[in-house]
């Protein structure tokens, strides 16, 4: 079962923003950066709760951190 359940894709970006990544593109996926790090958020609703939790991996983030964000 993963740790993070399925959110909505605007909610998951509004995490992501507090963390430092800016949008750089959109379109039927969203690419976020912080300068060293890409991520491609799909604009699925809600987002897979596996796709999520590797997502927040590659952010940097743990599934405790992400959680507490939302």
């Amino acid at each position: 079962m993963p740790k993070i359940q399925g959110v909505s894709h605007r909610r998951a970006v509004k995490v992501l923003e507090k963390v430092g990544f800016r949008i750089l593109r959109e379109g039927k996926h969203i690419v976020m950066s912080d300068g060293i790090r890409f991520l491609t958020i799909p604009r699925g609703n809600p987002v897979n709760a596996f796709t999520l939790g590797g997502i927040a991996r590659h952010a940097g983030l743990t599934p405790q951190e992400f959680r507490k964000l939302l």
